[in-house]
């Protein structure tokens, strides 16, 4: 979802503070509170564009797209805002406007300066319509306008993958990981191409390093652990994925299935053996 920046002054002086205590408490994972103090804002002046991107943005967060349309719309119809634009596309295709939605994105990347949000979501609506190729002519028409753009690169990496053009995929994580070394998410990626692809040394040195830097991360502990059990060090890939279930729990089932498809994991005949196993029960 794309990120409002901070509210302007131009406004009252507790407006602003109110408006900027808003965006603090989106920075917080706290959308509830970042609604309040919005709405006080945006009631007060409808004509508040920022106010409407805020409260829009943390009701999108809460999945009340319903509600949030009423602030975007308003907004959109008053200024010529890609945050609004791209916002309000976002809630138009979460309450099944697709068409509609991706008109509002079309529009939001038209706009300069360039915004590259609008262009990350009309792929993102793109690629999940299973419309590959209309998604690969945004991102690529994107990052022609911004080539430095890192999360545009990384998510034509993603679409490549979904056409099973893998060898594109990888191309782009590896231009984005030359453009920021070490970065996790794009470790992450890329370490889940090259297991797919049998690249199973390779991956675990990633996954290593992803763990390294977001050790609470249960997918890439889980992913470590099938890859140590492809490459035989079968002590060590349990670990990893008792690792895995302990932390959460609910990763109980990625667990079992990890157990059961590597070449050397273990097979159940039943789901208590395999809690059992993993140290649950």
């Amino acid at each position: 979802m794309p990120k409002r920046s901070e509210p302007p002054s131009g406004r009252s002086a507790s407006s602003n503070q109110l408006l900027a205590n808003a965006v603090t408490a989106l920075r917080l994972q706290n959308p509830q509170e970042a609604e309040r103090l919005a709405s006080e804002v945006f009631n007060s002046d409808r004509n508040d564009i920022a106010a409407a991107g805020i409260l829009g943005r943390a009701l999108l967060i809460q999945n009340r797209a319903a509600d949030a349309l009423i602030p975007l719309q308003q907004a959109a119809q008053r200024a010529a805002d890609p945050e609004i634009e791209t916002l309000l596309g976002l809630a138009l295709s979460a309450t099944g406007c697709g068409e509609e939605a991706l008109d509002q994105l079309r529009k939001a990347a038209s706009r300069r300066p360039v915004y590259p949000p609008a262009f990350l979501e009309q792929a993102g609506l793109f690629a999940r319509r299973g419309r590959f190729d209309e998604a690969v002519a945004v991102l690529e028409g994107g990052l022609a306008l911004v080539p430095g753009s890192i999360e545009m690169r990384m998510e034509l990496g993603f679409v490549h993958f979904k056409r099973n053009d893998r060898k594109k995929a990888r191309a782009m994580m590896l231009q984005a990981l030359e453009a920021a070394p070490g970065r996790p998410d794009i470790l992450a990626a890329l370490a889940r191409m090259m297991a797919m692809d049998g690249e199973y040394a390779d991956a675990a040195v990633h996954f290593r390093h992803v763990l390294a830097q977001w050790p609470g991360d249960v997918v890439s502990r889980n992913n470590l652990g099938v890859c140590l059990l492809e490459m035989g060090q079968r002590e060590e890939g349990e670990a990893s994925l008792r690792a895995a279930v302990r932390s959460v729990p609910q990763a109980a089932g990625m667990a079992i299935m990890a157990l059961a498809s590597a070449s050397h994991g273990r097979f159940f005949l039943t789901l208590g053996e395999a809690l059992k196993f993993l140290e649950l029960v």
